[in-house]
């Protein structure tokens, strides 16, 4: 099961067919389509590379036992592993929320503590991202250090624009994550191939240009090049928002797939992490765009 975010995921969908080479099912008498990596056992070798399974074409020693698969992963395994890592980010964003307060005399140190934390976070999320299995305690620092800048980020806004912008953003989220999982039982939404790379490549163009934007805001001062403020940061605000809903919807498809196919039990945690992430851009878009409709960027 590759990482749930697009952004991070290693393993590309099949270039078979147009949906998720997880998903993908040989037709009997026809060519193989697509690649199953939960197949398991000889018969299963022709529908793809396993890198769970021992090898079919290997010598069988008969005074030998093979090894007993691991338990597969459930939808119990990935609420759980989820609620961790949320709780996770709650935990440290109420903690750095009391502990690192934003008025005038501290608010220098707790900005530069926050944007110390949002780099450590993204350096345990980039490192988790290029290993092979799952990690725990990677996937739960990132969360610590990441619930530390949102904290902070929320005090600010709490504070500067208004009490009441925080507790809707959150609501806003929920109220995100709650209707993409109904559309996606409900297969409103198509999770295929080309879904894949639009979101993939509207992802990458929307962090390339906030990040140009940040660089004129840096270097030459004010609201950079204006997409983060006024009009069009509502514009890009909402943008931000639906390319979360798309994210969620391909994190669905990465669980959907790791139950049918019978992920091992660790693979959970990538879901809990692809789910955490999401959820967080999902939060940091909202209240951005939530900001500025109070009349404050």
């Amino acid at each position: 099961m590759r990482s749930s975010n697009p952004v991070f995921s290693r393993r590309g969908f099949s270039r078979d067919t147009g949906n998720a080479g997880f998903s993908a099912q040989p037709q009997a008498g026809g060519p193989v389509v697509g690649t199953n990596p939960y197949a398991t056992g000889a018969t299963d070798a022709a529908q793809g590379t396993n890198p769970y399974a021992t090898n079919p074409y290997a010598p069988v020693d008969p005074t030998t036992t093979a090894p007993a698969r691991g338990r597969a992963m459930t939808i119990d395994d990935v609420v759980t592993r989820t609620a961790f890592t949320l709780g996770t980010v709650v935990l440290t964003a109420m903690l750095s929320w009391f502990l690192l307060p934003v008025d005038s005399d501290s608010i220098g140190k707790s900005y530069g503590i926050a944007i110390g934390a949002a780099l450590i976070a993204m350096v345990f999320a980039l490192v988790q991202a290029f290993k092979s299995k799952p990690v725990p305690a990677l996937i739960l620092a990132y969360a610590a250090f990441e619930g530390v800048f949102l904290g902070v980020i929320s005090s600010a806004v709490s504070t500067y624009v208004g009490d009441g912008v925080v507790p809707q953003a959150v609501l806003g989220t929920m109220a995100v994550f709650a209707g993409v999982l109904v559309a996606y039982k409900m297969r409103w939404i198509r999770v295929n191939r080309r879904f894949y790379g639009f979101v993939m490549a509207a992802a990458l163009g929307f962090v390339l240009l906030m990040a140009v934007n940040l660089l004129f805001a840096v270097f030459g001062g004010g609201d950079g090049l204006g997409f983060r403020s006024g009009g069009l940061g509502i514009l890009f605000g909402v943008i931000g928002v639906i390319l979360g809903a798309c994210f969620l919807a391909l994190d669905f498809k990465q669980v959907e797939d790791g139950l049918t196919y019978g992920a091992p039990r660790e693979e959970s945690w990538l879901a809990a992490f692809g789910l955490t992430m999401t959820l967080v851009w999902i939060y940091l878009e909202m209240l951005r765009l939530l900001s500025i409709l109070n009349g404050n960027d």
